[in-house]
């Protein structure tokens, strides 16, 4: 049985469904980040913007709380939370409640 509370986590923006609202931004600044082009992103420890689709970033263990929040709030439903373990989504549009 794995622990959302101890496993490790990664998180990627669907850009396509990103609407620019920004409360991903607000909740979680060092791993979100807007881009020119108006939509969030995620962006690694060094700061860089991860511009894959797809590109996944590890979750800080102290912003936990505040990804996954950021995941159910977000209007646009494009930000997917998941175990690094497996993949499976613990936050967002895929997750089980």
């Amino acid at each position: 049985m794995t622990d959302v509370a101890t496993d490790q986590l990664q998180v990627w923006v669907d850009q396509d469904l990103c609407t620019g609202d920004g409360l991903c931004v607000q909740y979680a600044p060092e791993v979100f980040e807007f881009d020119v082009d108006g939509l969030a992103y995620v962006k690694g420890p060094d700061g860089e913007l991860r511009q894959a689709a797809g590109a996944r970033v590890d979750v800080p263990e102290h912003l936990r709380l505040e990804v996954i929040d950021s995941a159910k709030e977000c209007p646009g439903e494009c930000i997917h939370v998941v175990r690094a373990s497996d993949g499976a989504e613990v936050a967002g549009p895929e997750a089980e409640d």
